[in-house]
């Protein structure tokens, strides 16, 4: 696989103060599953475990198209296993809020009809992502929080669960450390741990789910770009799906996975590139707003594409014709 480093250079001069944004060479076909496991400052000695991480969700994601599953199906299922995966900053595991509580975030999104679910600041469920697929099958509301998220959960057969379920040892620590201000909640060691996947079926039809604790030490109540569609994903059959990544108030205010399926309008009778669409909306999100991100995309036609301006991100992918997932970071 070849890893490409696009450096944005013109006329010998630097274009911009973005040095070079990572957009690894991935497979085409459909069906396809693509996820990341959060793109930010990723010591290197959890590298290993992201790309494990990431290669298990592509290869249960793209189980369950091979069992005849919808997109959506194989984008709850990626994303569900990630919130398992001890790793990420998703399910349990998740950064702890300044309360010393998990509060999870999670949306999916349906390309074919633009059916959305979405559930925020919830507290009592293991899994954010299914939860949110019940919002989105249930149809009466699409974005439910807190106190309101848990009383759907509960005439869903959601089962509920005490917080500290969620909680591990290890973020007890962190949590300690961002109190006490030995590290800065935003540079915090391991920060950037947010999950997502894309997928589509051998139809052509998308699908987008997202899941996270938030940021370490977030102020209680605090919701980023993850459940927000147009900010941190969308799914419309017409260009794709997308799943954005990093710090979430800069990607929400520049609806980061709206403006990178903005650029696959292309102009009649061309076919618009997913990789200078990456990279386009990620040198604008630095240009205006000095933010930094990661997106992963997938097209109706099963072409994939995932890019990174943070120092890390790790992503997992299989595609028609693959025998075996594959992850990078």
């Amino acid at each position: 696989m070849l890893l490409v480093w696009i450096r944005l250079w013109a006329g010998g001069r630097r274009v911009s103060a973005l040095e070079s944004i990572w957009i690894p060479e991935l497979p085409a076909g459909r069906p396809a599953v693509l996820v990341h496991g959060g793109a930010g400052a990723i010591p290197a000695r959890r590298h290993a475990a992201h790309v494990a991480g990431c290669r298990q969700a592509a290869e249960v994601g793209f189980g369950a198209l091979q069992a005849g599953g919808s997109a959506l199906d194989a984008v709850v299922a990626a994303v569900g296993a990630m919130e398992e995966d001890l790793t990420f900053d998703a399910g349990r595991g998740a950064f702890l809020n300044r309360d010393g509580r998990v509060e999870l975030d999670a949306a999916v999104m349906r390309g074919a009809d633009l059916a959305f679910g979405a559930v925020g600041a919830v507290t009592r469920v293991r899994s954010a992502v299914t939860l949110a697929r019940r919002v989105l099958e249930a149809g009466e509301a699409a974005f439910l929080v807190g106190d309101g998220a848990h009383a759907f959960a509960r005439e869903a057969g959601v089962p509920w669960i005490e917080n500290a379920v969620l909680i591990l040892e290890r973020e007890r620590e962190r949590w300690r450390l961002c109190r006490e201000g030995v590290l800065d909640a935003f540079t915090a060691d391991g920060f950037g741990d947010t999950v997502g996947a894309v997928a589509v079926d051998g139809a052509g039809r998308t699908a987008a789910a997202g899941s996270t604790g938030g940021t370490p030490y977030k102020r209680p109540g605090r919701i980023g770009d993850t459940p927000l569609p147009g900010a941190g994903l969308l799914a419309d059959d017409r260009l794709g799906a997308a799943v954005a990544s990093g710090h979430g108030e800069p990607i929400l205010r520049a609806l980061l996975a709206r403006e990178v399926l903005a650029g696959l309008e292309a102009p009649a009778g061309g076919v618009a590139s997913v990789r200078a669409a990456i990279a386009s909306a990620l040198e604008g999100l630095h240009a205006r707003l000095g933010a930094k991100a990661g997106l992963v995309l997938v097209t109706p036609d099963g072409r994939l594409a995932a890019g990174r301006t943070t120092a890390a991100m790790a992503v997992g992918y299989r595609a028609q014709g693959m025998q075996r997932a594959l992850a990078t970071i």
